[in-house]
């Protein structure tokens, strides 16, 4: 096969790394291994992108990102057709519009009063006050003793709004608060330890340092979240199929 046209993994990495900066190599693999993209390979071994997959990777990408949807739901999206994928992936120029009002950087350094979180998110008072409640998110009090939320949770908020859809609600939501709680721990020692063994990342406060420890943390945090979802994945497969080998009921 030609290599004329296609891409390395490495390049469509670099390609897409300007707008999806958290984008990596393992990332890309990842969704690999999960069926969502097949790139072509060389009679090495080596993964060969076309344009064609670069393009369908970045229509991944971005409903992740702006349209927080899980992995499950854009491959139905992709399996529906290019066409539906498309009017899915381009936003109108009204919610677009939105979409911008709420996600701009000035917004997302702001407090704001819980009142108008229904009108900026489309999100319940109720909600936000239970994810509150759960810890998810931390809710600050003004001066004049209104309740305010942090500009930066809003993903976050319309992360768990999206798992409503499949029952899953801020209690449930709860056990990953206090799964975070003890990760972190996790996480402070092992970069702690990579940084000793010469892995690039020290903790002087410079810009350059301030990179390397968050690439790290971001390649780290990425690694775990794939072992997450396999073992999540496979007990739920390993469960299911318990279930279908259960003889059905007698009747009396």
């Amino acid at each position: 096969m030609p290599d004329a046209g296609y891409l390395t993994i490495g390049k469509v990495v670099r390609q897409l790394q300007e707008r999806y900066p958290d984008l990596s190599v393992s990332k890309v693999r990842y969704l690999e291994d999960e069926g969502l993209i097949t790139p072509a390979r060389t009679p090495g071994g080596y993964r060969l992108y076309s344009q064609n997959d670069v393009k369908r990777l970045e229509t991944i990408l971005y409903l992740q990102k702006n349209r927080f949807l899980p992995l499950s739901v854009i491959r139905e999206e992709l399996e529906r057709g290019e066409a539906h994928v498309a009017a899915v992936a381009m936003p109108s120029v009204s919610s677009a519009a939105a979409a911008s009002e709420v996600d701009d950087e000035e917004t997302r350094n702001k407090l704001h009063a819980i009142d108008r979180i229904p009108d900026l998110l489309g999100v319940s008072i109720s909600f936000v006050r239970q994810l509150s409640e759960a810890g998810v998110i931390k809710l600050q009090r003004s001066p004049h003793g209104r309740d305010l939320v942090d500009g930066k949770d809003f993903q976050l908020i319309r992360t768990c709004e999206e798992l409503r859809r499949f029952g899953i609600g801020p209690r449930n939501l709860r056990q990953y608060v206090i799964a975070a709680n003890r990760e972190s721990a996790m996480f402070e020692q092992a970069l702690v330890v990579y940084a000793h063994k010469g892995g690039g990342v020290t903790f002087e406060n410079t810009d350059e340092n301030r990179q390397q420890f968050n690439q790290a943390f971001s390649e780290m945090l990425e690694l775990t979240n794939q072992v997450r979802a396999t073992l999540i994945s496979r007990q739920i497969k390993q469960s299911f199929k318990e279930l279908a080998e259960e003889p059905a009921p007698r009747n009396s």
